[in-house]
């Protein structure tokens, strides 16, 4: 059992100076020592720092511990207070030749979390020396921010594939004759929506597959609806030379569209419902778009396009003069056809943070291993039922629909988002899998409490977030309410996913994007394009059997040695979580210091009187750039600008301050939640304002 007092000591091949800035930068505890999940500053004040770290795991229990970090003398010693339990660490720094020698002196180890006081001192002396390796390691630039899954060759990780597919019922053990049909179909096909649909209309014909708030469709009906479909396009010479736009919402009649564009072996372009007119006027002239297909609510945005274009709406409206339907094309169409070479693709539109949405085609996988590396961090089942909120032209939506055909799964979907119809879909349908973006979270978490207990959302066992940043304190909310089924995906629209956080690594460190699923390497890079130490901020690279096939007309982003390059920059802990800190054009650089504006606005989302918080670099004539904050107020709160700047002070230090705080009505984001935050960027406007 571990005493009261405990000493360890280490010589480091480091200079006193580097180690002793790093043992004063309290993002170090959290990155390099195991078990830290997270370090928060509460009061930066004078040489005092009062910080919170979020200790243990969810087995064992997580708790928040408050710590002091006190300076003492300049490159001698420090200590770290727990003035709640009574617990301190000492430590001493001397120089020595070729090495620093540091003794860390442990008081009262026992009361900072349940399981130390079982322990030997061994361990805790162990746990020490662990950690300052792995800051003797950052200090010298040790290449070892990178993660694999760990599959290894590639024998082996089709044997994980083949035991996932096993595990998850994709693959029946009981009818191996009928598993190994199933395996050989679905790698023919790979995982395109047509070929995907196709395989589950022949396991599963009379299972329904789609419902939305007009109809519902079995796999064998959509098959035959969307070959029928497909035979009218290729009839009317619309085929692999021709380009066509889907411009719709979330129904039934998106997915045959894609699913009959697939089979006819055309590109489909998905185009966002929430663009302009003028933005679709320039996609479709960039992109040579012929044919459109849309929902005929939506024809008021593609009024001024050629009229060269074709025209057919899919929504089910009733045909008029002007406007022809899909449906009457496919009841003409003729009884065969030759088939396509190829499957079309699909063109996901990119949503950045600024400039005309490119086009990304998305790959069609040859196997899968796609499906193994969802199913390796996120338990989804055979035959659930899962409402995908996302919309359908976004990566993170579409490559859950993808998804869903291998699970055979029955997909409900919404014309619109309602927070309340979505949780009462979720108890009329038996939902067991939402999957919806950040801000649609939130809206759900913005119903009042008797709102929410109208329904029954016992059957909800899984709430994949993706598409979008989520803060750690809206994380921590809603597993609060609704239990501990949150999951956050990471990932791009170039790189498919990168990482996948569970519930415990989300109750564990609430800021964390999570670990990379099967098949999936993340290494965080330098400036030299080599990897960077465990918690050190470097452009996160991503490999798996998803990336993307390139821009339709642009160049790819930067590749390493088969790894894409995200834009954004991140560090990995030591437990190799990734933690993204911004997008490398976020970075702001006020007078030579450099600073991401990401944990300002965390710190912000932590108000209660703060809705949603984003912050941004504007020009300064004096320093470069200086920071400023846009900030969407609660309800009647009455929060004024000195407030903010006052408590971002006080918990992030002087540094940290936006200069420009401004209140407006709500952030301005793109369909798929992400913050336009170009839209924010307003040069030459120095003063503060309150809306």
């Amino acid at each position: 059992m571990v005493t009261e007092v405990v000493e360890t000591t280490v010589d480091m091949p480091i200079p006193l100076d580097r180690i002793w800035d790093a043992l004063n930068d309290p993002a170090t505890y959290a990155r390099m020592f195991r078990g830290i999940g997270d370090c928060r500053p509460v009061v930066s004040a004078g040489e005092r720092l009062d910080l919170e770290f979020r200790i243990g795991t969810l087995r064992t229990g997580v708790r928040r511990v408050e710590v002091r970090l006190i300076p003492g003398r300049p490159y001698r010693d420090l200590e770290l207070y727990c003035p709640t339990l009574g617990s301190l660490a000492s430590v001493r720094l001397g120089a020595r030749p070729e090495c620093t020698h540091v003794a860390v002196t442990v008081f009262a180890p026992g009361r900072v979390h349940p399981m130390v006081p079982e322990l030997p001192n061994s361990a805790v002396s162990e746990w020490i020396r662990a950690g300052l390796q792995r800051v003797a390691e950052y200090c010298t630039g040790a290449r070892t921010a990178v993660v694999k899954d760990g599959t290894g060759a590639p024998v082996r990780r089709q044997v994980v594939v083949a035991r996932q597919m096993l595990s998850s019922g994709v693959v029946q053990a009981h009818r191996l004759d009928h598993g190994v049909r199933q395996l050989a179909g679905l790698a023919k096909w790979g995982l395109s929506l047509a070929g995907g649909y196709a395989t589950a209309s022949g396991c599963t014909p009379s299972r329904a597959c789609l419902i939305d708030d007009r109809a519902h469709r079995t796999f064998a009906e959509l098959h035959k609806r969307t070959n029928a479909q497909a035979r009218a396009l290729l009839a009317l010479g619309i085929d692999h030379h021709h380009t066509v736009g889907l411009l719709s919402r979330n129904h039934i009649a998106t997915v045959e569209a894609m699913v009959a564009a697939g089979k006819a072996g055309v590109d489909l372009i998905l185009l966002n419902a929430g663009l302009s007119g003028r933005q679709l006027e320039e996609i479709a002239q960039r992109d040579r778009i012929s044919v459109l297909l849309l929902d005929a609510e939506l024809g008021h945005l593609v009024r001024y396009l050629h009229p060269g274009i074709q025209r057919f709406t899919i929504d089910g409206d009733p045909p008029t003069p002007e406007r022809t339907t899909l449906e009457e094309l496919s009841a003409l169409s003729p009884g065969t056809c030759r088939r396509p070479a190829r499957p079309g693709r699909l063109i996901v539109l990119t949503f950045g943070t600024s400039g005309t949405p490119k086009g990304a085609r998305r790959p069609h996988p040859a196997g899968l291993d796609p499906v193994a590396a969802v199913l390796s961090r996120i338990p989804l089942r055979m035959h659930e039922t899962m409402l995908i909120a996302s919309p359908l032209f976004h990566t993170w939506g579409l490559g859950i629909l993808q998804l869903s055909t291998a699970l055979r799964a029955t997909v409900v979907l919404q014309r619109r988002f309602d927070a309340e119809a979505c949780l009462r879909a979720v108890a009329e349908h038996r939902v067991r899998t939402l999957v919806l973006v950040p801000t649609l979270l939130q809206r759900i978490l913005e119903l009042p409490p008797h709102v929410r207990a109208r329904y029954d959302t016992s059957s909800l066992e899984i709430v994949a977030c993706g598409g979008a940043p989520l803060p750690g304190g809206t994380a921590l909310h809603f597993m609060n309410a609704f239990g501990d089924v949150l999951y956050n995906v990471y990932g791009s629209t170039e790189v498919s996913w990168a990482t996948i956080a569970t519930p415990q690594d989300l109750r564990e460190s609430p800021e964390t994007v999570g670990r990379p699923p099967a098949g999936t390497t993340v290494a965080v890079l330098g400036p030299n394009m080599l990897p960077v130490p465990v918690g050190a901020v470097g452009r996160i690279f991503v490999g798996n059997p998803m990336l993307f096939d390139g821009y339709v007309n642009a160049a790819p982003p930067d590749e390493v040695g088969g790894l894409l390059d995200t834009g954004d920059l991140g560090y990995l802990d030591v437990s190799h979580r990734l933690f993204v800190a911004g997008r490398g054009d976020e970075l702001v650089i006020s007078g030579g210091e450099k600073f991401f504006p990401r944990p300002v606005e965390e710190a912000l989302e932590h108000l209660p009187q703060v809705r949603e918080a984003a912050v941004v670099g504007v020009p300064d004539a004096d320093f470069g750039q200086r920071m400023a904050a846009f900030v969407v107020k609660t309800e009647g709160s009455g929060l004024d600008a000195q407030m903010v700047r006052d408590y971002i002070r006080n918990r992030l230090g002087r540094f940290a301050v936006p200069r420009d705080v401004s209140f407006i009505p709500a952030l301005p984001r793109g369909e798929t939640g992400k913050i336009l935050k170009r839209l924010l960027i307003m040069p030459n406007s120095g003063a503060s304002q309150a809306m």
